[in-house]
C-alpha cells in the first residue's frame, strides 16, 4: 500500500498551523518567525517533503497576473563553438522553431541563450542567471564537440540534449535516427536501380554520432545482394581535387553527401546529373541547389524534445538521470531533381584510373 505524499496540508495539520504560515515558512518569508520557519523545514525535511518550483511559479504568476494564462520559461542553450560548421546554425534555427511552437501549446514559452566566445555566457554565469530568472528547464542544442555543462547546479533543473549522446552530464536526448536514414535511403536508391553508392563525409561529423553514417552505409553493401562496395571518402576538409580523385577511381553511380556543392563538382568530371549519376543529401537543411535527401525533420525533433522537457518539468523531475534515454526521431526522405525517378542503367563518366603496374626487375647475366 503506497504513502501518501507530504503536503503543505498535511504539514499544517501535524504542525497545529495555518496552511498559509507553512507555506510562507517553507519560502523562508520574512514574515514568519525564525524559530516557526525552522520548525516548519526541520519537519518537512524529516516528512520528505519536496517543494515542486513548477507549482510555485504558478501560483506567483497567478498572484500577480490575477488569473491571466501562466507561461513558463524554457532555456535553449546554443554553444558558440570554434570551426562549428555555418550549415549548423541553420539546423539549430529550425529545430528552435520546432520547440517553441510546441512549447507555446503546452503553456510555455522558449529563450535563446549563447554560451562560449564573443561574450557568450560562462557556465557559472549562466547557473546564476538561470536561477535568478527561476527557469528549471534546459534545452541544449547540439554542440559540434563534446559539450561540458557538469557545472551546473543539476539538482534544480531538468534538461534534454537534441543529439546523439551527452556526457558531461549524462542527460536523456532527442536525436535523427541517422542509421535508420542510411539504411532507409539505400534500400530506395537499390530499388532505382543504383549498384555503386559512394558516401562522403565530413571525419568529424561522422566520429560524433559515434559513426553511425558510415556504419550503417557499410552495413548495407556487405548484407544487400548486388551492391557493388565502395569506400566511403572521409576527410577533414573536403576539397574539390580530393573529391574528384576519389570519384574518378572508385565511379560511384550515386553519391551521398552534407555538401551540394558535390553536384558541380560531379559535373565537371562529365557527369550529368541526373541522367548518368544521382545525388542524394544528408541533410536537405544544407542544400544550396535543389535535390533529392533526408530530411532530418529538426522542427519535430524540437517539438519531441520540448514535450519531453515539460514533462519531466510537471513531474517535478530535475537533475542528472539514474538511466538516461535517447528518443530517435526518423528522417522523411524527399525526392527531387539529382535522381532519376525510375530505374534504368547509368552510363560511367570515364573508365577507373588504373594502377601503375609495378617496374620489371632486369634480370642479370653472367659474364
Amino acid at each position: 500500500m503506497s504513502i501518501a505524499a507530504p503536503t503543505v496540508r498535511s504539514l499544517a495539520r501535524e504542525l497545529g498551523l495555518s496552511r498559509t504560515t507553512v507555506s510562507d515558512a517553507l519560502r523562508g518569508a520574512p514574515r514568519v518567525d525564525l524559530r516557526t520557519v525552522q520548525r516548519v523545514q526541520e519537519a518537512a525535511r524529516l516528512a520528505g517533503y519536496h517543494r515542486n518550483p513548477l507549482a510555485a511559479a504558478l501560483m506567483s504568476e497567478l498572484r500577480r497576473s490575477r488569473g491571466s494564462t501562466f507561461r513558463g520559461v524554457i532555456a535553449a542553450i546554443d554553444l558558440d563553438e570554434p570551426d562549428r560548421p555555418a550549415f549548423a546554425a541553420r539546423f539549430h534555427h529550425e529545430l528552435v522553431v520546432g520547440a517553441a511552437a510546441r512549447a507555446e501549446e503546452l503553456g510555455f514559452k522558449v529563450e535563446n541563450f549563447v554560451m562560449g566566445r564573443d561574450g557568450g555566457l560562462s557556465v557559472p554565469r549562466l547557473d546564476s542567471v538561470l536561477q535568478s530568472r527561476g527557469i528549471h528547464g534546459v534545452l541544449l542544442l547540439p554542440a559540434w564537440y563534446e559539450p561540458d555543462l557538469s557545472q551546473l547546479d543539476w539538482k534544480r533543473y531538468a534538461g534534454i540534449y537534441t543529439d546523439y549522446i551527452i556526457e558531461r552530464p549524462a542527460l536523456h536526448s532527442v536525436s535523427s535516427d541517422h542509421h535508420r536514414a542510411m539504411l532507409a535511403g539505400l534500400a530506395r536508391l537499390a530499388a532505382r536501380g543504383y549498384r555503386r553508392p559512394g558516401l562522403v563525409l565530413h571525419r568529424h561529423n561522422d566520429e560524433r554520432l559515434q559513426h553511425r553514417w558510415s556504419g550503417a552505409f557499410r552495413a548495407f553493401q556487405e548484407n544487400q545482394p548486388g551492391i557493388e562496395a565502395i569506400a566511403p571518402l572521409m576527410s577533414t576538409a573536403l576539397t574539390r581535387d580530393e573529391f574528384v580523385r576519389w570519384f574518378r577511381r572508385f565511379q560511384p553511380d550515386v553519391v551521398l553527401c552534407h555538401n551540394t556543392e558535390v553536384m558541380e563538382w560531379m559535373e565537371g568530371c562529365g557527369a550529368v546529373v541526373p541522367d548518368t549519376h544521382g545525388f542524394v543529401s544528408l541533410n536537405l537543411v544544407m542544400k544550396t541547389r535543389p535535390c533529392a535527401g533526408l530530411d532530418l525533420q529538426p522542427h519535430v525533433l524540437g517539438a519531441r524534445a520540448a514535450e519531453l522537457l515539460v514533462a519531466q518539468l510537471q513531474r517535478n523531475e530535475r537533475g542528472v538521470p539514474e538511466w538516461p534515454t535517447t528518443t530517435m526521431i526518423p528522417a522523411r526522405w524527399v525526392d527531387g531533381p539529382s535522381l532519376l525517378t525510375a530505374s534504368r542503367p547509368l552510363a560511367p563518366v570515364a573508365a577507373p584510373v588504373p594502377a601503375t603496374p609495378p617496374a620489371r626487375r632486369r634480370k642479370s647475366v653472367a659474364p
